[in-house]
Formats: structure tokens, C-alpha cells, sequence
């Protein structure tokens, strides 16, 4: 359930962050509340872990890639079987 909040900010700040989010294609109350959200989740288990922004997490493909992955021999072999 979607409630209004009020807020008194600098009028510089208020115009720069409506351009930043007609840039990212959204508006400000979303930009705002995925903020507000990623301050405050409680799923931080591990301090010692890169936090992934709201974004990241929702592009996310599934796909598990290797930690030792060699990116150059796969690209060799999608040459080698791209030009047969």
C-alpha cells in the first residue's frame, strides 16, 4: 500500500535528482523508495559482502558463472566454432 510523504529538501537538489531520474527512466518517488529500501533492508547477513544495488538484482539472470572461469579461451572457442 502506497503512502505520500512530504519532504523539505534544497530546490538544487530537488532539480538535479529529477534529471538524474528522467535519465534512468523513472520517476523520483521510485528512485526515492529504492533508496530508502536498500538503506534499510535487514538481509545484510554477511558486513564482509559487496552489497548489489536493487538494479543488479533485478537484471539478474540465474546463470552461475564460474570464479575460474577463462574468459579468453571461451571467446577462443566461440571463434573456433564461429569461422569452422
Amino acid at each position: 500500500m502506497d503512502s505520500k510523504l512530504t519532504l523539505k529538501l534544497d530546490k538544487t537538489v530537488i532539480e538535479q535528482a529529477k534529471l538524474y531520474a528522467k535519465e534512468q527512466q523513472t520517476s523520483l518517488s521510485r528512485l526515492i523508495e529504492s533508496y530508502l529500501a536498500s538503506l534499510t533492508q535487514k538481509e545484510k547477513s554477511n558486513k564482509n559482502e559487496i552489497e548489489i544495488s536493487p538494479f543488479v538484482k533485478s537484471i539478474a539472470t540465474g546463470v552461475h558463472i564460474s570464479a575460474d572461469l577463462d574468459a579468453r579461451e571461451v571467446y577462443r572457442e566461440h571463434l573456433l566454432e564461429k569461422y569452422k
